[in-house]
This record gives structure tokens, C-alpha cells and sequence, in this order.
């Protein structure tokens, strides 16, 4: 859950859709552009899948 009007959600995925970075139909989103995509994000993204890839490679064992 975002915490955010589901209005406010359909502007943003139609403007990401616009732009080629994802597919958006009715509730269903496929990300088409993973690398455009991941440039529009803010530094965040990147601190918080290292910290996840971290702590499932605990988990997960090859």
C-alpha cells in the first residue's frame, strides 16, 4: 500500500506509461524500461535493494 489516492496513482503510471518505461491496464503494471525506470528514482532505490539483497543472501543459499 502506498498511502496515496489511487487518482494520484493512475496521473503518475499514465505519464510513466507515456514515456515507455512501463505497460498500465486496468490495476496491472509491467515495467518495460527497467533501466529508465530506475534513473527517474531517487537515490533511495539503490541504498534500500542493496540492503535487501544483503538480507536475503541470508536466506537464500545458491
Amino acid at each position: 500500500m502506498l498511502g496515496v489516492r489511487r487518482e494520484s496513482v493512475s496521473i503518475v503510471a499514465g505519464r510513466m506509461q507515456e514515456d515507455g518505461l512501463i505497460d498500465y491496464k486496468r490495476g496491472h503494471i509491467t515495467v518495460v524500461d527497467r533501466p529508465g525506470l530506475e534513473e527517474r528514482v531517487c537515490e533511495c532505490y539503490a541504498v534500500v535493494k542493496r540492503e535487501t539483497d544483503r538480507l536475503l543472501s541470508d536466506i537464500v543459499q545458491p
